[in-house]
């Protein structure tokens, strides 16, 4: 429930941001007509992505049990881990520059087949958000079982609308730099959990028949069959009988992709901090966070 909770809640302030973006940049053209066509967009990006999630996890549940699954699950894991990777990144660089990329794209869309741009534009947008979604989501199943994606996921949402609901109407400003460094962090550990998941598979299916000796048993302490285990091994990646190579993997993915989002760009920026000196202006190695919502008064056509 937890990963489901976390993962909902990025993808569903990720997208309320696009939504917004968009809809601010039709404003302040004064292109108030085109909002039905993003609504359109959007809409046609969760179906479609509601049907393929549906149609993947009940064909690969016909071969519950079977190596097939174990295939498709390894598979899912890895995908999820590097996308989950990648995706974390990608909005740490992007971020700052994300609300004039879509007003570009927005203005362009604008400048051809206008409906037919605006709708492709918000379908391709939320529609990645809602691919990405439906990817952790079937590695998270996999992984754990359904009895928590449903309450994790609603409740993720519901607190990303309560989030935009008081951004709009109460004034509150997010800063959007801040909030996917820290849910980045957090994603990282679950996509580590995810790595030890397809370590463990492909150990199992002898496509990776080194260091499989048990480091140690604890199912009678917290089994994950029970509920705190099932939320401990869906987030963290825990695992009562853990072997040599899950714990190489996890402990080196962790290392590795904490001390590149994390500790790299604090040194870069303090080293531009001392090379600047004292009396000197500052020199920005980035440009600075954005808030949310973005100010419809500052989208220029």
């Amino acid at each position: 429930m937890l990963a489901t909770f976390v993962i909902f809640l990025r993808e569903g302030i990720e997208a309320s941001m696009i939504i917004a973006i968009l809809l601010a940049a039709l404003e302040r053209m004064g292109q108030r007509r085109h909002f039905r066509d993003v609504i359109v967009g959007v809409a046609a990006a969760l179906v479609l992505v509601l049907a393929g999630g549906m149609a993947a996890y009940l064909t690969i549940r016909t071969y519950a049990g079977s190596r097939v699954q174990t295939i498709f699950e390894t598979c899912t894991y890895l995908l999820a881990a590097a996308v989950l990777t990648y995706m974390t990144f990608w909005m740490r660089n992007h971020a700052p520059r994300l609300s004039s990329e879509l007003r570009q794209r927005t203005q362009e869309a604008l400048d051809g087949r206008a409906r037919w741009g605006i709708r492709l534009l918000a379908f391709q947008a939320v529609g990645r958000e809602g691919l990405e979604t439906m990817v952790f989501t079937l590695a998270i199943v996999f992984a754990t079982s359904t009895r928590g994606v449903l309450p994790g996921a609603g409740a993720g949402l519901a607190v990303a609308i309560g989030i935009a609901f008081a951004v709009y109407h109460f004034g509150k400003r997010i800063n959007v730099a801040l909030f996917f460094k820290v849910v980045g962090a957090l994603l990282m550990v679950f996509a580590a959990g995810l790595l030890v998941d397809a370590v463990e598979n492909l150990q199992q299916l002898g496509w990776l028949p080194l260091l499989t000796h048990p480091m140690w048993n604890t199912s009678h302490v917290l089994s994950e069959d029970s509920a705190l285990g099932d939320v401990f091994h869906s987030f963290f990646g825990y695992a009562a009988r853990p072997t040599i190579g899950q714990a190489v993997v996890y402990l080196a993915y962790l290392t590795a992709a904490l001390t590149a989002f994390i500790v790299v760009p604090w040194r870069r920026h303090a080293a531009v901090r001392r090379t600047s000196g004292a009396a000197a202006p500052p020199v920005p190695s980035d440009p600075p966070p954005p808030s949310w919502p973005p100010d419809a008064g500052t989208v220029t056509s």
